[in-house]
């Protein structure tokens, strides 16, 4: 049983934490409260399948929840059954996108089984986007399909900072379902792999929850380092021109799509919590509460690497995270990031396994490659972080109604 004395001394924590007095209690209550207006989910919101373009999942306003998971083909599968598998994904994702089971909840006939597993049956559509990726592995041969690998398109190398676990590095194909509802999440992903099971079986996958990117209108989001995370990220239609969707590449399938990297980070969480803020918002590069670079005084002030302290020194590391992920250090090239946080509880030694699923999107993989290779190898976060999986997928373009998810791929 805690002690008066003990519960007492809590308290006073608790006040100190939060500024001192009721005052600062009463400033970050109102914070809060005004992040939440502004951040408002309409959880009747749906987004179409066809027809738009790209597919939905990538610069669709992240979602607050995923689940991620990727599958490999059966050593029975040929080319006709993946091209069935992938239309009936694109069926089904489309209906479950409006809110709408992929069959019958409870059959008339009480010895069949139900068509739709019915965990979101009566839940509303909460913005559920389905990407669908294929991996460098479909093009090795045994569905005909070696001639159409893009060029830019092949398994990531071994990158600075990879301690993969195999568990989790690698798949043939990829599903991303996000949605403001964790079990329209669940559903989606969990329907897809019960309508493929005779062609594929589930290899990895995460659950997210808090987004860690923006889109137009949200509230910048904080990962589990406690910063906020997605400040400067591809947020233009110009940019996403430049620097995500495929256009006038060498496989005619693939304009308009876009190249997808995952990757599972590790935080060492007990670690980090134990180092001073000082220190964290050295390795990082910004404040921690308001999300401003360390040279600047509001979240959305462009970083000046180049201002010097009164010592003499860079305000800003040259080693901080956000100084070797800036564009402004990799000649310009920015990639999408649409990252969410996740967690698998504990590990073998009851340390909190957790960290980011990172998710990127780019229309040549070499930009992640050059960017993860410098972060890897000279970033002050490698000391807190993990790289545990990783895996590379082609995103196509989204379908035209009648149609379906890499369709043009097989002529």
């Amino acid at each position: 049983m805690l002690s008066g004395a003990l519960i007492a001394g809590l308290g006073g924590a608790v006040v100190g934490a939060a500024g001192g007095g009721t005052t600062a209690w009463a400033m970050a209550s109102s914070e809060a409260a005004q992040v939440d207006d502004g951040d408002a989910v309409d959880l009747n919101r749906s987004h179409p399948f066809y027809g738009t373009g790209h597919q939905g999942g990538i610069s669709t306003e992240p979602q607050r929840h995923t689940v991620f998971m990727t599958f490999r083909l059966a050593d029975t599968a040929s080319a006709k059954s993946l091209q069935t598998l992938l239309a009936r994904w694109s069926a089904a994702a489309a209906v479950m996108q409006q809110g709408k089971p992929v069959g019958t909840v409870q059959p008339d006939n009480e010895v069949a089984p139900p068509t739709d597993t019915g965990e979101a049956f009566g839940l509303s559509p909460a913005s559920l986007t389905v990407t669908i990726g294929l991996g460098p592995a479909l093009f090795d041969g045994r569905f005909g399909l070696a001639a159409r690998k893009p060029a830019a398109f092949s398994d990531l190398p071994t990158l600075n900072g990879d301690t993969l676990d195999p568990k989790f590095t690698g798949g043939e194909l990829s599903v991303q379902a996000c949605a403001d509802d964790p079990q329209v999440c669940y559903h989606a992903v969990r329907n897809l792999a019960r309508l493929g099971r005779s062609t594929v079986t589930p290899f990895w996958a995460v659950l997210g929850f808090g987004r860690t990117s923006a889109g137009p209108g949200q509230q910048t989001p904080r990962n589990l380092l406690g910063f906020k995370d997605g400040t400067r990220n591809v947020d233009t239609d110009e940019q996403y021109s430049k620097f995500v969707w495929v256009t006038g590449g060498d496989q005619p399938w693939m304009e308009g799509g876009t190249y997808q990297v995952v990757r599972k980070i590790r935080i060492l969480l007990e670690t980090w919590d134990t180092d001073r803020v000082g220190n964290q918002q050295r390795i990082i590069g910004r404040h921690k509460q308001e999300g401003s670079p360390l040279s600047g005084r509001s979240e959305k002030d462009t970083p000046d690497f180049a201002a010097k302290d009164t010592t003499g020194e860079p305000v800003i590391n040259p080693l901080s995270h956000v100084a070797l992920a800036a564009h402004e250090n990799n000649d310009g090239v920015l990639i999408k990031r649409r990252g969410y946080n996740y967690t698998d509880g504990l590990d073998p030694n009851g340390q909190l396994n957790a960290g980011l699923l990172f998710i990127s999107y780019q229309n040549d993989p070499q930009n992640f490659v050059r960017l993860q290779n410098r972060l890897g190898g000279h970033d002050l976060l490698n000391e807190y972080i993990r790289h545990v999986g990783s895996a590379i997928f082609a995103v196509p373009p989204a379908p035209e109604q009648g149609h379906y998810v890499a369709q043009a791929l097989f002529g």
